[in-house]
């Protein structure tokens, strides 16, 4: 199962969901004793976007800072670079033309995952002749870090010299951009709206487990973005979902430092009219473990992944305020086909492998996998347009 899972079809009930071993369960207890704590300090319930934060982040303890395997078989879910090395060499083929543009333009990927796809776009990038002179990597987690270095040590270690790994936001960038499935890991806030009045979700203790708790909105800004929300649409009386300010603000930081170049952002998510269409009325929440889907984050603390879809409108919003140009927003499917994807399949010749390509196009391109739910949206700055992934079919009147 990829981390693309409908909403619609989730893999499993939680009693179906595979039982941690006793280290695990040491380490999620160790979690929420740290958590309890701070709920305990803030009188009895933090926001979620607070939690969600704390599960993800806590140095040492949270999701993505323990150092347990992620991604791959043996993780909680698998991305499109590990999926095929046919998405990187599509995004690839998309950067070498990005970077005729610009001579001395570099990449600056985020989260690079176990490295898989900084590798697989380096390779393409040398066979088509258009190598930048350094592939940057913003990675905040060490344990991270190392298997990265380690992929490419291994995959192309004649670029290894090339990348660089960052800990934060260089000064200035001229260059591509690439966030693969980075947004929708960023702690949203969420919101309930009730009789026509917002209710910011928040968790709780009860002595046995979190549980969910309703406070005042935490910050003006959330209350006016629902409000202008629920004058749009005709919700439901009791209708929750979730905001990604943290998203917004991370566009801004990013416009701070890239001086000319694209960003290209990828995930799944909808346009605003979908995200927030009154039948979606419990919100896109998504958690993640040992490759089965449900939407309860209150449990298995610092074990599984928290995720929330994105809101693609939103996003184009926030960038054309922090100074972007909309360069193209596309689905998945139209994006990999327009940068030469079946052509790439059909380089292959072996029988064995040609049926395992046809398995790995399934995923990546029909509307049931992996093709319609994940987007691809292009920002930028000083560029003339967004680029061959946007040419079979441009989708920015959705948004």
């Amino acid at each position: 199962m990829t981390r693309s899972t409908d909403l619609s079809s989730l893999a499993a009930s939680l009693s179906e969901l595979p039982q941690p071993d006793d280290l695990a369960v040491a380490h999620s207890q160790r979690l929420t004793e740290m958590v309890c704590a701070q709920i305990t300090a803030a009188g009895g319930a933090i926001s979620f976007v607070h939690f969600m934060d704390l599960l993800l982040h806590s140095p040492g303890l949270g999701y993505y800072s323990a150092g347990a395997r992620k991604l791959g078989v043996d993780g909680d879910f698998i991305t499109a670079p590990e999926l095929s090395p046919l998405f990187s060499r599509c995004v690839a083929r998309h950067c070498a033309e990005l970077l005729a543009e610009l001579p001395t333009g570099g990449i600056l990927e985020f989260g690079a995952g176990h490295g898989s796809m900084a590798a697989d776009i380096l390779l393409e990038l040398e066979h088509l002749a258009a190598l930048p002179g350094r592939y940057d990597i913003l990675e905040i987690s060490a344990d991270l870090r190392e298997q990265q270095r380690q992929t490419i040590a291994k995959r192309v270690p004649h670029l290894l010299s090339r990348v660089r790994w960052l800990e934060r936001l260089p000064e200035k960038f001229i260059g591509v951009v690439l966030a693969n499935e980075l947004l929708d890991a960023m702690p949203v806030h969420r919101f309930r709206w009730q009789h026509g009045r917002i209710k910011e979700l928040g968790v709780g203790w009860d002595g046995s487990a979190f549980v969910w708790t309703d406070l005042p909105a935490s910050t003006p800004r959330l209350t006016e973005r629902v409000e202008i929300l629920a004058s749009c649409y005709d919700w439901p009386q009791d209708y929750v979902s979730e905001i990604n300010l943290a998203a917004e603000d991370w566009l801004q930081s990013l416009s701070d430092i890239v001086q000319q170049g694209t960003v290209l952002l990828f995930d799944y998510g909808f346009p605003v009219h979908e995200y927030y269409h009154p039948q979606r009325s419990a919100g896109t929440l998504m958690c993640h473990y040992r490759h089965r889907s449900h939407a309860d984050p209150l449990i298995l603390p610092g074990l599984q992944d928290i995720t929330a879809h994105v809101d693609f409108s939103a996003m184009a919003n926030a960038a054309l305020q922090a100074g972007f140009d909309v360069l193209g927003f596309a689905n998945q499917a139209n994006y990999l086909i327009g940068n030469g994807l079946l052509g790439l399949a059909e380089e292959t010749h072996d029988l064995r492998e040609q049926l395992e390509v046809a398995a790995q196009l399934k995923r990546l391109l029909l509307p049931g996998e992996m093709g319609e739910l994940f987007k691809v949206l292009a920002l930028g700055r000083g560029m003339h347009d967004g680029g061959a992934g946007f040419s079979l079919r441009d989708e920015r009147y959705r948004l």
